[in-house]
């Protein structure tokens, strides 16, 4: 495996070549196993995943020029606090790891457009303090972690188009989600929502463009009667007067919680390596 790898470290180096494909190799350290990686500073694309690398070396942020960092499906718990200094990194995807917090100063990334951080163990306390100052953000993927509640402040992310928050544990979706007016898709299937805040309304969600899933959620009977019916009653309905007086009331009267409905200890994500 090492042989192919310096091959491969070679001929990379040799024709210059913007992207380099180190998929299922066998990959622990990034750094360590695959020497000469650090000396390609032309490179644009690193795609990794499939490996189990378990840490991310500090110097990553020496590929000034990389665009595209794909880390799915390895072992990682940590990430540098270098990787937000990345100047032109645009897509970075962590997903499938074992990362219970992301770095501090991890909001610094100059041109982050997508972040993919699905299947993980991050909740609303692993999201370090200047996470929401990533305002060239369009797309944001949290699916399958263990989020219950989402800051207010993510309605500073003015350019997401594109928000999953499926198979968390979400309790509550705060109103400033109604402020992010460029939002095209929003997936929060699988969670243990209940109602919806009536400033959802003001996002034009419904159309042959847009993307809204919500299904396997404990909704109160109103809103599930709607959602029966299609999901243009459903945004119809939470416009109402009638919903924002049902919605205040609820609010105020705090109903408990809905059950966690999955045991996610036995997640891909939480096992530790033998």
């Amino acid at each position: 495996m090492a042989n192919k790898l310096k091959k491969v470290i070679e001929e990379n180096r040799d024709k210059r070549d913007p992207e380099i494909d180190l998929v299922d190799r066998g990959i622990v350290q990034l750094g360590s196993d695959v020497p000469g990686l650090m000396h390609l500073n032309h490179l644009t694309r690193i795609t990794a995943s499939h490996n189990r690398i378990a840490n991310i070396p500090a110097n990553i942020a020496d590929f000034i020029n990389l665009e595209i960092l794909n880390l799915f499906n390895n072992c990682l718990e940590e990430l540098p606090s270098t990787l937000s200094t990345m100047p032109k990194l645009k897509i970075l995807n962590v997903g499938m790891n074992k990362l219970s917090a992301l770095p501090r100063g991890f909001g610094a990334f100059p041109s982050l457009e997508v972040l993919d951080a699905t299947y993980n163990n991050l909740n609303e306390h692993s999201l370090p303090g200047n996470f929401f100052c990533l305002d060239t953000l369009r797309a944001m993927y949290f699916g399958d972690n263990d989020f219950e509640t989402l800051p207010p402040e993510i309605g500073r992310l003015k350019n997401l188009q594109v928000l999953s928050l499926r198979e968390n544990d979400l309790v509550m979706l705060p109103k400033e989600i109604g402020d992010l007016i460029r939002l095209l898709e929003l997936h929060i299937q699988g969670n243990r929502l209940t109602v919806l805040p009536p400033e959802l309304g003001n996002l034009d969600l419904v159309g042959m463009k847009q993307v809204f899933k919500a299904e396997n959620n404990p909704w109160v009977t109103p809103i599930a009667d709607q959602f029966q019916v299609g999901v243009s009653h459903v945004f119809d309905y939470i416009r109402s007067d009638t919903y924002k007086f049902l919605y205040g009331r609820h609010i105020a009267a705090g109903a408990q919680l809905p059950p966690k409905t999955t045991d996610k200890s036995k997640k891909i994500s939480r096992v530790k390596p033998k």
